[in-house]
């Protein structure tokens, strides 16, 4: 690879990141900051998920669907950047239907390995007050409510999952990075990007980031993380706070 193709390779990830998860990560880590600067501690400090998805508005929730639609276009962008004539990047990457049955039951598996450890994490964030408490978006609205929310998940899904492994791996493999360096700093993003929520999600989506990355490595294929990625958010949107109107004295 010549020194213009890395410049060009360079930027091209610049903006990609900056048009989506390196956006969000810089903001996060500017939450965080602002967070444990606060005379108030981390651990009285509240955020919200989906704030929108509990409206009933009809406009607000057409508003909400497009701009979840709107936020997976740097998604496409990271998959068109990946395309070569006579070679699909979907396939490249794992992000297709062949498989699809495995991969559900990959995903599933990942679920089990990174959910449960990460909801340990969380608990044991707040009993030390080093993270924020995470409040879902009450299912008021009903069925509209319960679209939104798998709606955002999906989004988060593929937006993270396609980024930081499917598009970065590929773009920093070309550099001439090596494998764990590429799944250290990826996963290194991640807990970034999620710095909003306290000390605790930070380390635990670091270590999410590790064990997708070895796995992409492993199997080549985004897919499976996708499916954990969508199941674990569609767990945290939707089952917690049916949980909590269920059980509201456990929760």
């Amino acid at each position: 690879m010549t020194h213009v193709s890395r410049t060009r390779l360079w930027w091209e990830i610049a903006l990609v990141l900056a048009l989506s998860v390196g956006r969000s990560a810089f903001f996060s880590v500017l939450s965080f900051l602002e967070a444990v600067t606060s005379p108030v501690s981390l651990g009285d400090q509240s955020t919200s998920l989906n704030p929108g998805a509990a409206t009933v508005d009809p406009w607000q929730v057409v508003s909400q669907v497009f701009s979840n639609l709107f936020n997976l276009a740097p998604v496409a962008l990271a998959i068109y950047f990946l395309w070569e004539p006579g070679r699909s990047a979907l396939r490249r990457i794992g992000l297709d239907f062949r498989l699809f049955g495995r991969d559900a039951g990959a995903g599933i598996l990942l679920v089990v390995i990174i959910g449960v450890p990460g909801l340990g994490l969380y608990a044991l964030g707040r009993a030390l007050g080093i993270t924020v408490q995470v409040g879902a978006a009450p299912l008021d609205g009903g069925w509209t409510a319960v679209m939104l929310l798998a709606l955002a998940a999906l989004r988060a899904g593929l937006t993270e999952e396609v980024i930081f492994i499917g598009y970065l791996f590929d773009r920093l493999r070309r550099l001439g990075w090596s494998t764990w360096t590429i799944i250290l700093s990826t996963a290194a993003l991640r807990g970034m990007y999620h710095a909003y929520q306290g000390v605790g999600p930070i380390f635990g989506n670091i270590a999410m980031g590790v064990v997708f990355g070895w796995v992409y490595h492993r199997w080549g294929r985004v897919m499976p993380l996708v499916v954990a990625h969508v199941v674990i958010d569609l767990i945290a949107f939707i089952g917690y706070p049916l949980a909590a109107s269920w059980w509201p004295g456990l929760f």
